[in-house]
């Protein structure tokens, strides 16, 4: 019987490339002889016509394409997981829909896996992008690497392909604000690492924001590291010992010397820098305390409005 592949595309937006995307991926499925394939597109809240587009298709393909379709945008990671609760196969593949990472490199993926591999992640090596995009990623990655998972690809991924076992394991997490990608890495399974360049954006405009980046940076140091806590206590032993030293300063120059200090200036100053530190401090424990929070409240991670599966489902 032949293994099945299950490759998991979210979709948002992405009305320009799907007419290009979905034969592509058709036609590499074709390429896999010695396996049955599976499409699994899942509308993250499209307000354009992805779904139609994803019906049209999923008419024509009965029995290749199965559509998701959820109730509003609850973000990628929440689709690609949505996705990997639908698919059935042996292992599985979650692709952007723009096709900036190379659908080709899925045989080599395969051919992995077939070797024994349970995850097989494509990292960006490159990227046919700006400057100011580069080095943010770069910077972004530098500090994941430094802070939270020390041996995570040096320029991130979101290709990969995992196996059933791994499947199973992150469906069961199903926490709310997670970097889907450091979570399959913190599994633990040795992954095998194929190296590509991402290409430039072809079709249609980019949906992941700067406020979406923002947030995805956050919730990866929050889930997989206890540095920024460990930072609170490291801000509070320097400001006090600075305080501590101030306080001996001014006391010397007094005493020793007669020197009299002016202190209007100075009680603003510490007011000032001390209020900020605080409030920083605040918002880094409130990050943490608000997704405890996120999560005693046992919300659904996202919710399904339809689906509709291959025919031999």
């Amino acid at each position: 019987m032949k293994k099945l592949l299950s490759i998991v595309v979210p979709v948002y937006f992405n009305e320009a490339s799907l007419p290009t995307t979905i034969p592509t991926l058709m036609e590499l499925v074709k390429q896999l002889p010695e396996m049955d394939g599976e499409l699994l597109f899942v509308d993250d809240g499209s307000r354009d016509s992805s779904w139609d587009i994803l019906c049209e298709y999923r008419g024509k393909f009965p029995d290749v394409i199965s559509i998701v379709k959820l109730s509003r945008n609850f973000g990628s990671m929440a689709a690609i997981t949505a996705g990997l609760a639908e698919a059935k196969g042996d292992c599985a593949v979650f692709i952007s829909a723009d096709l900036q990472d190379p659908p080709e490199l899925i045989h080599t993926m395969v051919e992995k896996w077939k070797c024994g591999a349970r995850v097989v992640i494509a990292s960006r090596e490159s990227r046919e992008e700006g400057l100011v995009q580069r080095l943010l990623s770069g910077g972004f990655y530098w500090l994941f690497r430094k802070l939270a998972l020390p041996a995570f690809p040096e320029g991130g991924f979101d290709f990969c392909l995992i196996d059933r076992k791994v499947i199973d394991v992150v469906i069961r997490s199903c926490e709310k604000n997670i970097h889907l990608p450091a979570l399959i890495f913190w599994t633990g399974f040795d992954p095998v690492i194929i190296p590509y360049c991402r290409r430039k954006r072809r079709h249609g405009r980019s949906r992941w924001t700067f406020a979406k980046k923002i947030k995805l940076f956050i919730d990866s140091f929050v889930s997989f590291s206890y540095a920024p806590i460990r930072f609170l206590s490291v801000c509070g032993f320097v400001l006090f010992g600075v305080a501590v030293l101030y306080s001996i300063a001014q006391i010397a120059a007094r005493v020793i010397y007669g020197v009299s200090v002016p202190g209007f200036s100075t009680i603003v100053i510490l007011i000032a820098s001390t209020s900020g530190l605080q409030m920083l401090l605040l918002g880094v424990v409130g990050e943490y305390l608000w997704r405890t929070f996120d999560e005693a409240r046992s919300r659904l991670m996202y919710i399904v409005d339809q689906v509709i599966k291959t025919e031999r489902e």
